[in-house]
């Protein structure tokens, strides 16, 4: 299994066990609508993205369409997404996705779970040149799964890799490509069970002392408490 399959497994598992799947698409369905240009997916490129992950992620229909409604009429609303760049215990990268209401509270709080283990809040750059990003969607193989055709259509709609696994397939695309594959392998009746773009680290980095690997997961657990915090990225080796 390869590095960023690892990074999907793992996270997927996160955002379900912290039930802040629901918060973190309506705060993204909030930014679409207010920088993508509207609140109609087939003429705002961002929005339809999101909408695309959501489904992918199983948020019900109609808690996307109420966000919509919601983001529309509250002309009040102001998250935006912010990218928070740092080091953990022992020189671990680590890249913060927060989408906030007052910048001026957040960076004070993530700065402060930083600071309260031993790492460091960064400079915009700081540790970003060790990721790549990259689409990663999972699909059910389901019944009558034929590899073949699969990978097909997914490489012909920008797909960069496919691994077929024994109950799902992981698939990796570029930025660019995403959108297109993740809506083919839907239109060709694949069900998507997760849809992301992520950071996926290019070189790995350990925590061998015990203590220090406490801090780093005390700061990981209190960085995933924050309500402003929608994802949080390292290089850590698994």
């Amino acid at each position: 299994m390869g590095r960023w399959q690892n990074i999907a497994a793992s996270k997927g598992n996160k955002d379900a066990a912290r039930g802040k799947v629901f918060t973190r698409f309506g705060r993204e369905i909030v930014v679409a609508i207010k920088t993508g240009g509207g609140n109609n997916p087939d003429s705002n490129s961002k929005l339809r993205e999101v909408i695309a992950k959501a489904k992918a992620n199983n948020v019900p229909k109609d808690i996307i369409n109420r966000a919509i409604k919601k983001a529309d009429e509250d002309t009040s609303a102001s998250y935006e997404e912010v990218i928070y760049e740092g080091y953990g215990p022992n020189g671990v990268a680590v890249v913060v996705e927060a989408s906030t209401n007052n910048k001026n509270r957040t960076v004070s709080d993530i700065r402060y779970c930083f600071d309260k283990n031993g790492g460091n809040l960064g400079n915009p750059g700081a540790v970003s040149f060790m990721f790549q990003r990259n689409g990663v969607l999972s699909v059910a193989k389901g019944n009558n799964f034929d590899e073949d055709v699969f990978t097909m259509l997914a490489l012909d709609n920008g797909a960069e890799d496919v691994v077929v696994e024994d109950e799902e397939v992981q698939v990796l695309t570029s930025v660019a490509d995403f959108h297109n594959c993740s809506e083919a392998l839907t239109n060709g009746g694949y069900k998507l069970t997760s849809a992301e773009i992520q950071y996926i680290p290019t070189t790995d980095a350990e925590i061998n002392d015990a203590e220090q690997k406490a801090k780093f997961d005390k700061m990981l657990q209190m960085l995933e408490d924050n309500d402003d915090v929608m994802n949080v990225w390292t290089n850590i080796s698994e």
